[in-house]
């Protein structure tokens, strides 16, 4: 039966809060509450997927790797997803670059990937996972080309309002080291960014922490790949 410790920081995941009556009841017993430390691996290059993961108040980056060691992030999960996907489209173990690692903390609920499986071969939850797996695909395909074409100031406007999003607060930890290996470029050019971006009154930045302070500033300096993202994501998901 699942442990129901929330504590208050926890917001629930969308996919889970969608479902009613006995599918929700016999969805969440099947799953376990449990706290994500920052930069944890879930799930790991080549590895089978045995455990399924439902973020709460925590935030996970899908990342892909290169032979030199770097990686760049391709995708963010939160509250709105899952972090296992590939189950559920047939797979059983990650491909051998991607990764998933915790980066905000927080609580999540996880389930054993053979019981997600049998469960979301049915209606309602197969509906709801096919819809958050065509969202995801868009995330990842718009974030692909915002790497490519964007400004860093811009992909750390469009990176801190998903984070914020997800979190369904204004703050959040980030070390500028963190944020540099998920938008795949120096530290450096992190630090210019969210200088600039303090200068001009749309973000607080301290001691490993950022806060926004004012969205709607936050907001225009980001590239329309943040909207272009969100708007996918509401539309398909309750």
């Amino acid at each position: 039966m699942a442990r129901d410790d929330r504590t208050e920081d926890a917001r629930p995941n969308r996919i889970l809060a969608a479902l009613e009556g006995k599918d929700r009841e016999g969805l969440l017993a099947e799953t376990t509450v449990v706290t994500l430390e920052l930069k944890r691996v879930l799930l790991q290059p080549g590895k089978a997927i045995d455990t399924v993961y439902f973020p709460e108040g925590a935030v996970v980056s899908l990342l892909t790797t290169m032979e030199d060691g770097g990686a760049v992030e391709v995708a963010t999960v939160g509250n709105e997803g899952i972090v296992g996907v590939p189950v559920f489209l047939g797979g059983d173990a990650m491909s051998a670059r991607d990764l998933y690692q915790v980066q905000v903390p927080g609580q999540a609920r996880t389930m054993d990937t053979k019981a997600f499986v049998k469960a979301s071969r049915q209606e309602p939850l197969r509906g709801l996972v096919q819809r958050y797996a065509q969202a995801l695909f868009t995330q990842v395909s718009q974030q692909v080309a915002c790497n490519a074409l964007h400004s860093v100031t811009a992909r750390c406007s469009r990176w801190m309002l998903l984070t914020a999003d997800r979190v369904s607060q204004n703050e959040f930890p980030l070390t500028q080291e963190f944020l540099a290996q998920m938008l795949g470029v120096r530290r450096a050019s992190v630090t210019e960014a969210a200088g600039t971006l303090q200068d001009a009154g749309f973000i607080r930045y301290a001691r490993g922490r950022v806060t926004i302070v004012d969205r709607e500033g936050l907001e225009n300096a980001a590239c329309e790949c943040y909207r272009i993202i969100r708007t996918e994501f509401d539309r398909l998901l309750p």
